[in-house]
């Protein structure tokens, strides 16, 4: 099954063949899944009820606005993409499908996962999804991701703003609780990508994106990294200090959050380029499943608590 369309160039048609799970592509699904649970984490941890359809329309809503994002992160940025070894089997540079495809895909489900938020939910959440979408598709995209090597500093706040908009809408503010959680996610950004782009710090100069490492300097980077790392292994465990996590998760969050520690300082004393990019490797690995870790441990506990109360 494929969806046959077709775009005018120099007079002639080119017709591209793209296949539902090219369009799926668009989304970032990785991308995507980890807000789905970042996302969910800042509606349990709110000690607020919610209708069970409500909430489970809004979560699809920021899902698709994540996914949106991705669309036209993807669209704007198809050239850095085509040569890049990471990005370039990608469905735009691949050629599978056309960028005015892409641009308007992800403009369409923009519109529809703000104004359905809005409809279901609350217009406060909509608005922080929209400014989500912008801020990700054109001040980091557009802007920040080809200007500073802060970009992901700076651009790291759209990843980390899914918690408060699922906060916003189940109660129609933003809590001290959310808040908690997008600085948890805003200090594990740089040190988790900074990790990648040292390796592909070649490649990125090549595309002339000002990343950290080729812009600064590998050392510099590591050490920024280190820095980073240190906020975030105490930040981590701040929602069980506050009461809006158990016990077990502050025994979880601070023993995963000292083992990157323990990963970043190697990082940082690595001997040499290759030991650097070994360890900057397991470090990315690892950054990844200490995120979903600390919010699926939020997620889990109040499941149960959740279920709990029902059968009581």
């Amino acid at each position: 099954m494929s969806l046959v369309s077709g775009e005018q160039i120099d007079g002639g048609l080119r017709i591209s063949s793209a296949s539902p799970r090219d369009y799926f592509a668009l989304l970032k699904p990785r991308v995507m899944s980890l807000v789905v649970l970042t996302a969910l984490a800042g509606m349990m941890i709110e000690p607020v009820k919610v209708h069970p359809v409500v909430g489970f329309i809004s979560l699809l809503a920021i899902a698709v606005g994540a996914g949106a994002s991705g669309a036209l992160n993807m669209w704007y940025d198809a050239d850095i993409d085509a040569v890049m070894s990471r990005t370039s089997t990608r469905p735009i540079p691949s050629g599978r499908i056309q960028p005015g495809e892409a641009l308007g895909f992800g403009l369409v489900l923009s519109a529809f996962s703000v104004a359905t938020l809005g409809l279901v939910s609350n217009w406060l959440a909509a608005g922080l999804l929209a400014f989500t979408i912008f801020f990700y598709a054109v001040i980091y995209t557009m802007w920040l991701k080809r200007w500073t090597p802060q970009n992901i500093v700076i651009g790291g706040a759209a990843g980390a703003l899914p918690p408060v908009v699922a906060c916003a809408a189940v109660t129609g503010s933003v809590s001290l609780a959310s808040l908690v959680l997008f600085a948890i996610i805003f200090i594990w950004t740089p040190p988790h990508f900074w990790a990648l782009a040292i390796a592909k710090a070649g490649e990125y100069g090549r595309a002339g994106v000002p990343m950290m490492p080729n812009a600064k300097g590998e050392k510099r980077t590591r050490l920024e990294m280190l820095i980073y790392t240190i906020l975030l292994a105490p930040l981590g465990v701040v929602p069980a200090l506050l009461g809006q996590a158990s016990i077990a998760y502050g025994v979880i969050a601070a023993l995963s959050g000292l083992f990157m520690l323990r990963l970043a300082i190697k990082v940082w004393r690595a001997a040499d380029a290759e030991a650097a990019d070994r360890d900057c490797k397991k470090l990315f690995g690892y950054s990844i499943l200490y995120l979903f870790l600390l919010f699926g441990v939020i997620v889990i506990e109040n499941t149960i608590v959740t279920v709990l109360r029902v059968m009581g």
